[in-house]
């Protein structure tokens, strides 16, 4: 078998075998796509270009549509591509690359999804302390901190995968580059460094979510002592969201990764992974549109002046 030093590509998993699901493939990932460009374009617009949007809340919900870009960026148009030219290559440096900043991003986005259930903790359940526990200094240095926490997170891993010595092939049961996978050609007892790093990063993840889990008992307690429906109805529309987001994003990636071996086949895994990777930065848009009315008032007149200037293009070609 061939050692790492000799390994200039590795095989990823095909979606399909006949090309007829090859197309409708391309099509699937090309449509979830261009929904995640739409989506998330729009909520980076009307955060950046309407000024009662500049809040905390917002500002983190760009960054979060930032990374939704940057993840289905990463993975989305190598699948594509395999998809529609009937190919499985990737370079070692590609894979590496891909590897990198696809945990970059998604590191990121779970990062700031904690962050965003502490701005909704601080809303909720310390009104009088808003301004002042979330500045717009301290949101821009939170933000910073979740992206930098991300960048530090993906090398290390990165840089410990890659630095293992790989011997039992090349070809991976995924349809893009991930730990678990590269761990399964690894011939070396020194991958239990990273299987270490792993456990640290999980206990991490498992203390975060605690975290979530502890601030949303505070945040309903609060939200069932406010005397207004109106009120309530508002504190929901902000939390169920981020609440919806969250339960999707760790439920998925958890089960991916931490379910038994028993239950374990390459189709299971590659919907998993789909269900974590690709589906999220698509959904996330909607999902927080759909519940916030601010929001979606902004995204309104932007969507109708898009068609205002589709139409006498429309009107010019008929006559």
């Amino acid at each position: 078998m061939p050692n790492s030093s000799s390994i200039s590509h590795f095989l990823l998993l095909a979606l399909a075998d006949t090309r007829q699901l090859q197309l409708l493939h391309f099509c699937l990932l090309l449509g979830i796509s261009l929904a995640a460009f739409l989506g998330n374009g729009l909520i980076i617009s009307a955060v950046a270009c309407s000024h009662h949007l500049h809040m905390p809340m917002f500002f983190f919900l760009l960054n979060l549509a930032l990374s939704d870009l940057g993840s289905i960026c990463t993975t989305v148009p190598k699948a594509m591509h395999n998809s529609l030219w009937d190919t499985r290559d990737i370079s070692y440096t590609g894979c590496a690359a891909q590897l990198f900043f696809f945990l970059f991003f998604i590191s990121a986005e779970y990062f700031l999804l904690i962050i965003m259930c502490y701005d909704r903790y601080v809303s909720i359940c310390k009104p009088l302390h808003y301004g002042t526990l979330l500045g717009s200094r301290v949101c821009a240095h939170m933000a910073a901190a979740a992206w930098a926490s991300a960048f530090l997170f993906s090398l290390i891993h990165t840089a410990n995968t890659f630095s293992l010595p790989l011997c039992h092939g090349y070809a991976m049961g995924q349809f893009f580059c991930e730990v678990p996978q590269i761990l399964k050609l690894s011939c070396s007892k020194s991958h239990l460094r990273e299987f270490g790093l792993i456990a640290v990063s999980v206990c991490l993840n498992f203390s975060c979510f605690v975290f979530i889990v502890f601030s949303y008992v505070q945040i309903f307690r609060a939200v069932l002592r406010i005397p207004s429906k109106q009120g309530r109805h508002k504190a929901f529309s902000t939390c169920l969201p981020h609440l919806a987001v969250v339960s999707l994003f760790l439920s998925m990636a958890s089960f991916a990764h931490l379910k038994p071996s028993s239950i374990s086949s390459a189709s299971l895994d590659l919907a998993l992974s789909v269900l974590y990777s690709v589906v999220p930065p698509a959904l996330n848009p909607l999902i927080y549109s759909l519940r916030n009315q601010e929001l979606k008032n902004t995204t309104r007149p932007m969507l109708r002046t898009a068609k205002s200037h589709e139409q006498p293009i429309a009107v010019g070609v008929e006559t």
